[in-house]
């Protein structure tokens, strides 16, 4: 039983630090990215941009909606893409409509208003779903007259000038992608629509931005942006045989040397889910997702000749970034055994307060995101109150998420299969908005749920650890296991509970 137990302490050891060297990898990077955006910052380079006042060098646009069963956005989002200014002559919109409810009947009736207004318009409609939203994407690409394809989500809402600020910036023949950032019409509905304006806004400035400013690679958001006709194809079109088409199609593109362009400065407003269960099958699928483009993408990425170094270093770390979520829940599982493990293996003192060195990762997070919010709130001793504030609620839900986000990733890199399931939408912007006889929000509450609830009581018997280990206790990791707790409660408890 001694050396079950040897053996068994050593393999949990060697797990949890190969999970605190990869999430403090990670953390470098992103202090990387972030030198590189306060660098940007600095400079205000000029690009030349295309001449949109002379008629000649105007292209044709298609502006694509994949929509599926969004009974109560799609007359909010049509109306939006009709005060769009761009000739109508050079513009044409595609409704990619596999909905299977009332709202085809509802849609329709709106594109035949719109085409009576003078619109070119259609609403194209599949015999199945096949391929989901890249399958979509693609039949739309078959029939579709525009030299650019921009696309929107249907809680998206472009402002009326958004396509002369995108379209402009095409002048570069290799630009293949114009990404534009997205900002969020209801972030103060509740906490966790802050906190996921908050992790979004990180993404859209210091990621996105990081990235783009030195040439590694970034993504296409699946949204809210606009791509060459001719890049999306001789990248291989789109393909459906991940949840993240948009990532996939991202680094087939950059592979071919099709350079991205991304516009800090250019907001396209869209709503956040509100409720638990929209938000877990939206982080569920952006992280499975990510996970697959690992597996498809990783070693194309590395043994390219073309990609210079930094860039694939970066690129292996975009593609792990939801494999970071496995990385924290192993982490956060194991730091419970190793405080036992820890007093009871005095000779390995020098282990023990090397792997408390974690705690640089957390620091590298917080001064990273504070430089973030700063440019954006300013500084300020209130200010910086206030970003102390969203960042450990962020942090701490980001933790309670991190079991259901693990369970995503492992299925992602095993190649499990599973369908797309949308994000339902809510069309609301205001605290007086309600979601409640939302027909898409399932009432089915996942198994998980129960899991999170055990791992909330295993974080309080991880604290309670802290008051019996050794002679006089050891709390180094009590605030560790306090946000685990808190975050497994939260997630919890709003799984349960009939308000956002």
């Amino acid at each position: 039983m001694g050396k079950i137990w040897l053996y068994l302490s050593i393999l949990l050891m060697i797990v949890y630090s190969i999970s605190l060297i990869l999430v403090l990898f990670y953390s470098l990077s992103q202090l990387n990215l972030l030198w590189n955006y306060v660098q940007y910052k600095k400079k205000k380079e000029k690009h030349p941009l295309l001449d949109l006042t002379k008629s000649e060098s105007i292209p044709f646009i298609t502006i694509q909606l994949p929509v599926f069963n969004e009974l109560y956005v799609m007359e909010r989002l049509l109306k939006c893409i009709n005060q769009i200014e761009y000739p109508r002559e050079k513009l044409e919109v595609q409704v990619l409509d596999d909905s299977t409810d009332e709202s085809v009947e509802l849609t329709r009736r709106l594109v035949e208003d719109l085409k009576i207004d003078g619109l070119d318009i259609v609403q194209i409609r599949r015999k199945n779903r096949v391929g989901f939203k890249a399958g979509a994407l693609k039949e739309g690409l078959k029939s579709a007259k525009g030299e650019f394809i921009a696309i929107f989500d249907a809680d998206f809402l472009p402002q009326p000038n958004w396509l002369l600020q995108t379209v402009s910036q095409f002048e570069n023949e290799e630009i293949g992608v114009v990404q534009t950032r997205w900002s969020h019409i209801n972030r103060d509905y509740s906490i966790l629509t802050q906190v996921q304006a908050f992790a979004l806004d990180a993404h859209f400035t210091l990621e996105q931005v990081g990235r783009n400013s030195k040439g590694h690679f970034m993504n296409f958001n699946g949204t809210a942006g606009v791509w060459r006709k001719t890049c999306v194809l001789d990248a291989g079109n789109w393909e459906g045989d991940t949840l993240t088409e948009d990532l996939d199609l991202s680094y087939r593109a950059q592979l071919k040397n099709w350079k991205f362009k991304y516009l800090e400065d250019v907001e396209t407003p869209s709503e956040l889910p509100v409720v638990m269960s929209s938000i877990r099958s939206q982080q569920f699928r952006w992280n499975k997702g990510g996970a697959e483009n690992f597996q498809k993408m990783a070693k194309r990425v590395i043994i390219s000749k073309e990609v210079k170094s930094s860039s694939k270093i970066h690129s292996i770390l975009h593609l792990l970034n939801s494999t970071m979520f496995l990385n924290v829940f192993f982490m956060g599982v194991l730091s419970i055994p190793m405080l036992y493990i820890k007093n009871e293996w005095g000779h390995l003192s020098l282990y023990f307060d090397l792997s408390s060195f974690f705690i640089v990762s957390t620091i590298i997070f917080f001064c990273c995101y504070w430089v973030l919010y700063r440019y954006k709130k300013g500084g300020g001793l209130m200010n910086f109150i206030e970003y102390i504030k969203i960042f450990f609620t962020f942090y701490t839900i980001a933790m309670g998420f991190s079991y259901h986000n693990s369970l995503a990733v492992l299925e992602g890199h095993r190649g499990k299969r599973s369908d797309f399931i949308r994000t339902p939408k809510f069309n609301i912007k205001t605290l007086k908005d309600s979601w409640g006889k939302n027909k898409y929000t399932t009432k089915k509450i996942s198994k998980n749920v129960i899991v999170e609830g055990v791992l909330a009581l295993y974080f309080l018997f991880g604290m309670y650890s802290a008051f019996i280990v050794g002679k006089e206790g050891d709390f180094g990791l009590f605030p560790f296991h306090l946000i685990f707790f808190i975050g497994f409660v939260f997630v919890f408890v709003n799984s349960f509970k009939t308000q956002a």
